[in-house]
């Protein structure tokens, strides 16, 4: 992915084991500066509980750590992840909400086990939570993993084409925070707010520009999920509506996806550089 004329590598959106990634914070930091990376944001699903960990293990491989995290939320009934950058991970509303919606997603994971053990999937709890580190995020990525290794499946993709993806027979819908929501509370926290991954599921509905005048920062511009027709769609639509732009590769290592992904998909640290400036104006 071309770096828009700066030298410096910047990617923010990554996972750690600290939610549904293969690899501890350090492990991350070391692949990511391994990879040719400046800067990177472990964006860990609905947990912060990772940056300090990463914080000391950036300044010993030098490289640059944003706080961030990515809030499960939803709108008008369509789930809708937003990431959050430079966050007061500290911040005593943000941890409590956090907290709670992790125990929401224990719940889940429980009632998807229910149903795959009434579809004749032998599944075990226990198999699929040992996976989590100890408060950790649970979520559907365990599961999988837990039933490729089982051998209830051929692969991590036929877990969610066949029994745990949107509307399969296993599928369990979270519990989540509104996107309006999701967006106040990463402003109150001193952050600033993304709509990630668009080009997955927002391209073709009124969604995006409903996220945009909830007063969401910017937009997540590159992702692998992205064709450079997407990458040219968005960042237009960044630029007409005045929006940040971000981007990473979702890396989240294992049976995910592969290391190969780190230092392919990142933004120039011009970038950082404009949240920065909107931050502090």
């Amino acid at each position: 992915m071309e770096n828009y004329g700066a030298d410096l590598k910047a990617d923010l959106h990554s996972h750690t084991n600290y939610s549904d990634g293969y690899y501890s914070p350090e492990e991350l930091i070391l692949k990511a500066k391994e990879a040719g990376l400046d800067y990177i944001s472990i964006t860990d699903h609905d947990n912060v509980d990772s940056y300090h960990e990463a914080l000391e293990a950036s300044v010993k491989h030098n490289i640059q750590l944003i706080p961030g995290t990515e809030i499960s939320a939803e709108h008008e009934g369509r789930e809708t992840h937003i990431l959050a950058y430079f966050i007061n991970t500290e911040n005593e509303e943000l941890r409590e909400y956090l907290k709670n919606f992790r125990i929401e997603r224990i719940k889940r994971a429980e009632s998807i086990i229910e149903k795959l053990n009434e579809l004749g999937i032998p599944l075990r709890k226990a198999d699929v939570f040992k996976k989590m580190k100890g408060g950790g995020s649970i979520g559907r990525p365990h599961i999988a993993v837990a039933m490729l290794e089982a051998g209830f499946v051929s692969s991590y993709q036929e877990a969610f084409l066949k029994y745990i993806g949107d509307n399969c027979p296993a599928y369990v819908k979270k519990k989540n925070i509104s996107a309006e929501e999701a967006i106040k509370l990463i402003n109150r926290c001193g952050g600033l707010s993304f709509i990630a991954h668009p080009g997955k599921n927002l391209k073709d509905s009124n969604t995006l520009f409903e996220l945009i005048e909830l007063g969401v920062d910017g937009i997540e511009v590159i992702h692998p999920s992205h064709t450079e027709t997407d990458i040219e769609y968005f960042r237009n639509i960044a630029g007409q509506y005045f929006l940040l732009e971000s981007g990473g590769s979702d890396f989240h290592g294992g049976k995910i996806n592969e290391n190969s992904i780190l230092g392919k998909y990142f933004i120039s640290a011009s970038k950082i550089t404009a949240m920065k400036n909107r931050l502090f104006i």
